[in-house]
C-alpha cells in the first residue's frame, strides 16, 4: 500500500520535474515479468524513480549498498522495493550480502515480478555507455538454469541536462534477450561475455552519445520545440514561480553546496523537493485559508498545475541549462 501511495506522487511530481518524457516503445510499460530491465546509469537514483514510476507493475531496483547503512533509511528503502547491492569500493565485507539479493531476485523472477538493474555498475552524468559489468549477465542466466523464463530488456536512459528543472528525458527501449540467444552448450563463461555483447550492442543503439561541451549535438538530439500554450500558461507559470520560488531555491541551494561536483546533484535535489513538497504545499493552502478561505481552496486544487505551468513554459520559451 505505502509503495503504491509513493509511486502515484512520485508519478505525478515526474510530470512537473520533467518537462516531456519521450518513450519509443511506450506499450511496453505494460509488460509483465519476469523480467529484468538493463539500463544505462546516468543520473543517479533518478533514473531508478523515473522507471519504476513508469511502469504499470511493480519494479523492483537494486541500488547501491552505502545508501542502506542507516536503519531508518533501510527500512524504507526497502518498503520501495529497493535492494542493495555492495561493490568493492563499499567494503569487502560486505559483498557477500549480494548473495542475499540476487536470491531475492530470483525469486522476484519466479513470482513473475519485474527487477531493474544498472548494467553499468555506476553512475556518471555523460550522454555515454560506459563497459558493463557481469551482474546482469548472471542475474539472466542463472534464472535461465533454474528454468524460468526470463525476459531481459535493454533500457536507454537519455537527458537533455544533468542539472536543469524542466528537463527533457527519452527512454528507449531495445529488443528482449531471451535464452533462445545464448548457446547452450557453450560454457558459463563464454554464455557471460556473449550475453554482455549482445546487451553491450543494444544499448549502444539506445544511449546518446554527446561530448560534453557539444552543446550544437545537445540541442540537435533534444530540440527546442515552440507550443502556442505557451500564452495561455504565462500567467499561472508567473504565478507558480512566485509560489514555489522558496522552496526551489531552498533545496537548489542545499544541493549546490554538499553535491554540486558529484553525479548526485540531479537525484538529490527532486528528493528533497519530493520529500518536503507535501509540506511545503500545506503551509501555502494553510495560509491562504487564513487570508481568504476561498483562496485556500483554489489554492489546493491549483497550486501543482502552476507549478507544471511554469515548467512547460519555460521548455516552450527553450529557456534551458546545460
Amino acid at each position: 500500500m505505502f509503495y503504491q501511495l509513493t509511486k502515484i506522487y512520485a508519478r505525478l511530481a515526474i510530470k512537473v520535474y520533467c518537462s516531456k518524457v519521450i518513450i519509443n516503445k511506450p506499450e511496453l510499460l505494460k509488460s509483465k515479468g519476469p523480467m529484468l530491465l538493463a539500463a544505462n546509469h546516468p543520473n543517479s537514483f533518478l533514473d531508478g524513480i523515473i522507471l519504476t514510476t513508469l511502469f504499470d507493475q511493480p519494479v523492483h531496483s537494486l541500488a547501491r549498498g552505502d545508501a542502506f547503512k542507516n536503519k531508518w533509511i533501510n527500512r524504507f528503502l526497502r518498503s520501495i522495493q529497493l535492494l542493495p547491492v555492495y561493490r568493492t569500493s563499499e567494503g569487502t565485507e560486505n559483498l557477500s550480502h549480494n548473495y542475499t539479493t540476487f536470491a531475492a531476485c530470483q525469486e522476484t523472477f519466479k513470482d513473475n515480478g519485474i527487477v531493474l538493474i544498472f548494467s553499468e555498475g555506476r553512475c556518471e552524468n555523460e550522454w555515454y555507455l560506459r563497459p558493463l559489468k557481469k551482474g546482469t549477465a548472471r542475474l539472466a542466466t542463472t534464472a535461465w538454469e533454474n528454468g524460468i523464463p526470463l525476459q531481459v530488456l535493454p533500457v536507454g536512459l537519455n537527458y537533455s541536462s544533468f542539472k536543469s528543472f524542466g528537463k527533457e528525458v527519452h527512454i528507449n527501449f531495445g529488443e528482449p534477450i531471451t535464452v533462445e540467444d545464448i548457446d547452450h552448450a557453450a560454457a558459463i563463461g563464454k554464455n557471460l561475455v556473449d550475453f554482455n555483447a549482445n546487451l553491450q550492442n543494444q544499448l549502444h543503439q539506445l544511449v546518446y552519445e554527446i561530448e560534453e561541451k557539444d552543446t550544437e549535438k545537445l540541442h540537435s538530439v533534444f530540440p527546442h520545440r515552440a507550443r502556442s500554450s505557451k500564452y495561455f500558461l504565462a500567467l499561472p507559470a508567473i504565478a507558480g514561480w512566485l509560489l514555489h520560488a522558496p522552496l526551489y531555491y531552498l533545496c537548489k541551494a542545499y544541493t549546490q553546496l554538499y553535491f554540486k561536483n558529484s553525479g548526485h546533484y540531479d537525484s538529490v535535489l527532486t528528493s528533497l523537493l519530493l520529500l518536503f513538497y507535501p509540506i511545503y504545499y500545506l503551509i501555502v493552502v494553510g495560509v491562504f485559508f487564513v487570508l481568504q478561505p476561498a483562496f485556500g481552496i483554489l489554492a489546493i486544487l491549483f497550486l501543482p498545475f502552476t507549478a507544471w505551468a511554469c515548467v512547460q513554459l519555460k521548455y516552450s520559451l527553450g529557456l534551458r541549462l546545460v
